[in-house]
This record gives C-alpha cells, sequence and structure tokens, in this order.
C-alpha cells in the first residue's frame, strides 16, 4: 500500500492526501505497513506524557484526604488492571490494523455514526488541557503573584500549539529529552517531602478521616473517581500505536497498554496519596511548589506541558475526523492544533475547573463504554461470532452512515449511566456507573450485532485491505 492514499473526495475531482508528508499523520486512513516504523519503547515513552501528568498527584491525594490511603489503594490498583487490559487490546487492535480508535470506529458506528465518537474524545482532551493547563497557571501565580491568571493562561495556552506543529516525530523527540529532566524533579520531590516532617503520625497507607473505614461507600466512590480517567488511559494509546512496528506487535501491546496504566494510578497516583497525606494538602499546584519553590515551579511546568501536548494531538486527530466526516471540511490537522488549543484557553478563562466533577462524570461514561464496544466488536463480534468483516474499513465509500450496533449501544449506557452518576439510581450506581456503563455496552453490542446480522458495517466489500491487517486472520 502506499504511503500516500487518496480519499473519496477524488472522485469528484477533489484531491487530497491522507498522508501529510511534513508530519506522517495519516489522519483519515490506516497507516501503512511500511511506515510503522516506532519501537513500542519509543511509544511507550510517547504516552508517558499521560502518565506523568500533576493530575494523577492531585486524584491520588484528594482520595486519599477525603476517603483515607487504603481506600485510594485499592481503586489504584483496580485502575489498573481494568485500565491496562482494555488498553492491551486497543492497543493490539490499532497495531495491527494501523489505525486509531476514531478509525477503528467508523465500521461499527457508520461514518457519521462515528462522528459522535470522534466529537467526545476530541471535548475530552480539550477539557483535559484545560484542566492541566489550569494546575499550572496556579503554580506559577502562587510563586509569582504579581503576573495576572489572564496572561498565564494566555502564554502556558499558546506554547503547545506550536510543540504540535510536527506531529509524531516532535512528540517522540520532545517527550525523549523531556523525561530525564522529569525524573530529576520527581526524585527531588520525593527526596524534599521524606525530609519534611508529616502532617500525619503514622504511616501514610493508616491515614483514614474520621468516620471513614476501608472497603463500603468510601472505597465505591474512588473508584467512582477512577473511572473518570480510565477510559481515556485505555483509548488514548491507539493514536500512537498505529505506528508501531509489526514485529512489535506482541510485546508492544502488553507493554503500551499496561506501562503507562501502572504509572499513572500506581507511581503518580500513589505518589499523591503520600504527598497529600504527609503535606496536609491535596493540590499539587500548591505542595509541589512549597517543596521545592522555583524548581517546583519549574518541575510543574515541564509536567503539564508534557501532558498538554498530547491532550492537543489526540483532539487534533478527532477534530479533523469529525469535521471530515460531517461536513467534508479538510484543512489539515494543523488548523485542528490551533482551535483545539485556543478552545482550551477559553475554557480556562471562562472557569472550566470549576465543573471538573461533572465534565468527568460524563467522559468517564462516555469513553468507557466506546472501549468496550469496541473491545467487544473485536473478540466477541468479529472473531467469535464471525459477524461482519474481518477487517476494519474507514473509507467512506464502502461504509454506511449509520450502524445501529455502535450508535445505539455508545448512546444509550452514556444516557443511563450518566443519570445513575448524578444519583438518581442509588448510591452504588452512583459510584460504579461507568463500568456499569461499560458492561450495559459490551452486551448491547453483541445483541445488536446478532439482530443486524452484521449487515451494516460495510457497504461494500473491498479486497485492497492487506490480509496482515485484518483482525480475524490474527490470534488475539
Amino acid at each position: 500500500m502506499r504511503s500516500e492514499i487518496t480519499t473519496d473526495h477524488q472522485l469528484i475531482g477533489k484531491k487530497k492526501s491522507y498522508g501529510d508528508e511534513s508530519t506522517g499523520d495519516y489522519t483519515f486512513d490506516r497507516v501503512p505497513r511500511e511506515e510503522r516504523k516506532m519501537g513500542w519503547l519509543s511509544i511507550t515513552n510517547i504516552t508517558f506524557g499521560i502518565a506523568t501528568a500533576i493530575f494523577y498527584f492531585q486524584m491520588g491525594s484528594v482520595m486519599a484526604l477525603q476517603f483515607g490511603a487504603a481506600n485510594a489503594i485499592i481503586s489504584a490498583t483496580y485502575a489498573i488492571l481494568v485500565a491496562g487490559i482494555l488498553g492491551t487490546i486497543i492497543v493490539y487492535l490499532s497495531a495491527k490494523s494501523g489505525m486509531n480508535v476514531n478509525l477503528l470506529s467508523r465500521g461499527g458506528f457508520g461514518y457519521i455514526g462515528a462522528s459522535l465518537t470522534s466529537l467526545i474524545y476530541a471535548s475530552n482532551f480539550i477539557m483535559y488541557c484545560a484542566f492541566e493547563g489550569m494546575i499550572l497557571v496556579t503554580a506559577v501565580h502562587a510563586y509569582f503573584p504579581a503576573i495576572p491568571t489572564w496572561l498565564l493562561i494566555v502564554v502556558f495556552g499558546t506554547v503547545v500549539i506550536p510543540l504540535n506543529w510536527f506531529g509524531i516525530n516532535q512528540l517522540d523527540k520532545l517527550q525523549k529529552w523531556s523525561l530525564p529532566l522529569f525524573a530529576v524533579f520527581l526524585i527531588a520531590a520525593i527526596v524534599v517531602a521524606f525530609n519534611t516532617t508529616s502532617q500525619y503520625d503514622g504511616s501514610f497507607w493508616t491515614y483514614m478521616p474520621e468516620g471513614v473505614q476501608i472497603g463500603g461507600t468510601a472505597l465505591l466512590l474512588c473508584i467512582g473517581m477512577q473511572h473518570g480517567i480510565m477510559g481515556l488511559t485505555a483509548l488514548i494509546a491507539s493514536d500512537y500505536a498505529r505506528f508501531l512496528k509489526p514485529q512489535d506487535l506482541k510485546i508492544g501491546s502488553v507493554a503500551i497498554g499496561f506501562i503507562p496504566q501502572i504509572f499513572c494510578f500506581g507511581v503518580m497516583g500513589g505518589l499523591g496519596i503520600w504527598f497529600g497525606v504527609t503535606l496536609g494538602e491535596s493540590n499539587p499546584g500548591i505542595y509541589i511548589v512549597v517543596l521545592l519553590g522555583l524548581g517546583g515551579v519549574l518541575f510543574t511546568m515541564l509536567t503539564q506541558i508534557r501532558i498538554n501536548i498530547t491532550n492537543i494531538y489526540s483532539s487534533s486527530l478527532s477534530l479533523s475526523s469529525f469535521f471530515e466526516n460531517m461536513f467534508g471540511f479538510t484543512p489539515g490537522r494543523r488548523f485542528w492544533v490551533v482551535v483545539s488549543g485556543v478552545t482550551a484557553m477559553m475554557l480556562m478563562l471562562g472557569g472550566i475547573v470549576d465543573y471538573l466533577d461533572t465534565a468527568m462524570t460524563f467522559q468517564g461514561v462516555a469513553l468507557m463504554s466506546w472501549a468496550s464496544i469496541l473491545v467487544t466488536d473485536a473478540l466477541v463480534v468479529k472473531k467469535w461470532l464471525n459477524i461482519g468483516p474481518g477487517y476494519y474499513e474507514s473509507r467512506q465509500k464502502n461504509l454506511y452512515k449509520w450502524n445501529p450496533v455502535g450508535v445505539v449501544s455508545l448512546l444509550v449506557p452514556t444516557a443511563i449511566g450518566t443519570i445513575a452518576a448524578l444519583g438518581y439510581m442509588g448510591t452504588f450506581l452512583q459510584s460504579t456507573a461507568a463500568f456499569f456503563a461499560l458492561v450495559l455496552a459490551s452486551i448491547l453490542t453483541v445483541v445488536l450485532a446478532v439482530a443486524t446480522k452484521g449487515r451494516y458495517y460495510v457497504k461494500k466489500e473491498t479486497r485492497d485491505i492487506p490480509k496482515e491487517d485484518w483482525i480475524a486472520e490474527s490470534k488475539i
């Protein structure tokens, strides 16, 4: 397959390249096998831009101080296992087919239906870019109070745009040189905290607020908080895993699927628990600066820029897919990099952080449902039941606009899960809403695939997809 593939618009005389020669992003179709040249270590390193976000410090600190360290630790173990399993399977599907989750969804949702997932995905990353950006702004403003908050938002919101200009290769280089700096700052923070008198007399893992016990409602609330981010960490690696070398498929799927989860929820979340209990503070934008002073500001700056360049990259791909599907509007990924960056700045200026809980609730339910649909479709529908094609198709001319299998399986669980998360279906389902939606989405995917007999997956069979990219031909 050629490294530059054309779209359906060529049929009406409008030429457009799928693969941008300057960035190699392949926004609208599978990455050709000859272009899958990245080793699993390089891709894992890129995903560490997500895993090293201070946001995980904040989650660990908040859970420990509100619900007890033991409950926070148990929920982190749960998050590693569930997100790691989902992530491993999705990474495998992405690396095997050369497609990210937006493109993988086109057959199961229809090319218009898949726009729903692209828009949810894009909005998720833009919001997280705003959340992460505000942690950075808070840290810098705490050390330099004379600088207006709005100016810091504009400066740090703008800087991630040029850092995304040259696509996946630029991201790889940025994450490689910045990872050692991150390690130095992290070790320094740990050493200083270790030599700081703890606000709690006992071992940090025994900390428990008054009236709280291990398990029960407190544990469920911690798990509910983890659900708000687990869907994201399971899905995001597909944007990079599609460039994985074919010979690294097996080891790479497990490594890219699990290592970032271990670092996100285990290392960063675990340190957040320790920092929070030791310093009696839940906001890392404050306690990192308290520990390291100006070094804490630089550390926060480094980590938040690392995460936000990946947020902007993934949101730009999703916006490209959405507008190409819905309106045939294809100005290029760089245009959407600017749109994503400016939108994140507007959200920061508008106080999006005040609505963090509500945003995470909806995003957690929607993304966990989507991840469940992708995994169930691959393992049960395509492999076990042999329904639908054994490959993934992304070209509009070969697809229906809508496939009820994916669309209904996303909308119904997301709606019910959101209602549950808001507390209208009892305390238990309120805390487990995302997992409840995940199970419901999986069941609906199978039921609807059987009911429709897979007729809406492809409108026209094709013979030009290499057998090596077929999921049905592989042993998952």
